[in-house]
């Protein structure tokens, strides 16, 4: 008798009758001696280059695979020195291979990337992900290789995108720049961290230190001048405060330790944007040694947007950028010389190699992810990392939300659903697509009037309007002019 609040019995296994126990076979041994058969339709892989190599690359050693028929012993191991990347080339070269696919690891890969190119052989350089995304299978170095090579004769790696030659050099000298100016900007907190220290509140009467103001200032601290009046003498005209303002600031306890340390910042502070002016010439010489692309247009010269600041490029950029990439980049509203400078070096003046401007956005990570299952799309972020082109063009579309152009205003309009980080996205990706269309087709960009542009929104949500109401079997009248 079963009452309602009680569970049946469960039947009882029946004993397994006892007798010797049989080791269970381990997951390896399964594997190596379980085959699954292939059914008859499924094709074979066909191989598209016979003629591949492939490299696991490491910081002093490069284990290299050919194919079985080429050598008698296909896999070997170099070592990292020139001359054995010398004799990587020479053994590729005696079996005839021609081309060559390795993984990009770290900056390891770049000195033999570099010595097979100019071997005349064809190289791909791969990411990881599209080697571990293929399989589980064993890790050792001899099998990474041959997993390449095996990979690359069947056509399924896809090879990094990498600048013309005549472009590595000015990326070259440009990410030096940017990483001077990193430096520099650490010890800029290093100034202003010793000032506190010293109760100078320098950062409160200027909004930055490192202007004509604040330079001045600190200088003549560091040369012995104490008295705050004649400090505060030293301001420039264009400052917004008073001398009385900036005197009643600066009046510290000068403890030598922490004149010690601002002495240090300041010297290296210094140091660092002579080094920046360095790598300005660089950059000036590599600019004029490319070739004119402008061919018979006129660049159209507009007033300066807002004043030069300190990590401003020291010389006339916008020209030598016009007649490199063909087309003017800082017509676009938030591209300043800079932001097209990165445009070069990153990119270069083709953009050939993306089909489209969806596939040029993709790759600088500025496209929503996908992930749909069962007509179901599903949140989640997009991969980690950004490029450098990716980050000036999100430090230009930050920069766009409090100008008022039509950039601007989208900006705005996204901000209010998506919130800051969508928007910033969003008009990334937007500023990608224009600089795209204009290096692809040559085509100049037209600058939109705030009235045009408010005009498109509000027709385009008119449209969204009427499908709505069309869906739900009404229709929209205007309402009568009083």
């Amino acid at each position: 008798m079963v009452l309602p609040h009680d569970e049946p019995e469960q039947p009882r296994r029946p004993r397994k009758p006892k007798g010797p126990i049989e080791p269970k076979p381990s997951a390896r041994a399964a594997d190596r001696s379980v085959h699954l058969p292939v059914p008859a339709s499924t094709a074979p892989l066909r191989v598209v280059n016979p003629d591949a190599a492939g490299i696991d690359v490491h910081s002093d050693m490069h284990m290299v695979c050919v194919p079985a028929d080429r050598d008698a012993e296909p896999v070997r191991r170099f070592g990292g020195d020139t001359a054995d990347l010398r004799a990587i080339a020479a053994w590729l070269k005696a079996c005839g291979l021609t081309t060559v696919a390795m993984e990009s690891t770290g900056v390891y890969w770049i000195p033999l990337f570099e010595l097979l190119e100019s071997e005349g052989l064809e190289v791909k350089l791969v990411e990881p992900g599209q080697l571990s995304r293929c399989g589980a299978r064993p890790k050792t170095d001899v099998l990474d290789a041959q997993w390449i090579q095996r990979l690359h004769s069947y056509g399924l790696l896809r090879g990094s995108f990498r600048p013309p030659d005549e472009v590595l050099a000015l990326r070259a000298y440009w990410r030096q720049r940017q990483m001077l100016v990193r430096s520099a900007a650490g010890h800029v907190q290093h100034m202003q961290k010793a000032l506190e220290q010293m109760n100078v509140k320098l950062t409160e009467v200027v909004s930055c230190i490192t202007g004509v103001t604040g330079m001045l200032i600190i200088a003549a601290i560091l040369a012995g001048e104490r008295d705050p009046v004649k400090l505060a003498r030293l301001r420039d005209r264009r400052c917004h405060r008073r001398e009385g303002e900036i005197a009643s600031a600066l009046e510290g306890s000068w403890r030598p330790e922490h004149l010690f340390a601002l002495r240090q910042a300041y010297d290296l502070y210094q140091f660092h944007h002579r080094q920046i002016d360095e790598c300005d010439r660089q950059v000036e010489a590599e600019l004029a040694k490319l070739p004119d692309r402008s061919g018979e247009k006129q660049r159209q010269k507009a007033t300066r947007r807002r004043g030069r600041k300190s990590n401003d490029v020291r010389f006339e950029a916008k020209g030598p950028l016009f007649e490199a990439l063909g087309v003017d980049l800082t017509a676009i509203e938030g591209i300043d010389a800079g932001t097209a400078l990165v445009v070069l070096a990153e990119v270069g003046p083709d953009v050939g190699r993306f089909p489209t401007e969806r596939h040029f956005a993709s790759w600088l990570r500025l496209c929503p992810p996908q992930d749909r299952s069962n007509k179901t799309d599903r949140r989640r972020r997009g991969p980690k990392g950004a490029s450098r082109l990716s980050q000036a063009l999100r430090m230009a579309a930050q920069a766009l939300g409090r100008t008022q152009t039509p950039l601007g205003v989208f900006y705005r309009r996204i901000r209010s659903r998506l919130g800051g980080v969508g928007a910033v996205k969003a008009t990334a990706h937007k500023l990608a697509c224009l600089i795209y269309r204009m290096l692809k087709h040559g085509q100049e960009y037209v600058v939109r009037s705030m009235e045009e542009y408010e005009a498109k929104v509000k027709a385009n949500l008119l449209r969204s309007l009427e499908r709505k109401a069309k869906s739900l079997g009404f229709g929209l009248s205007p309402l009568p002019s009083e």
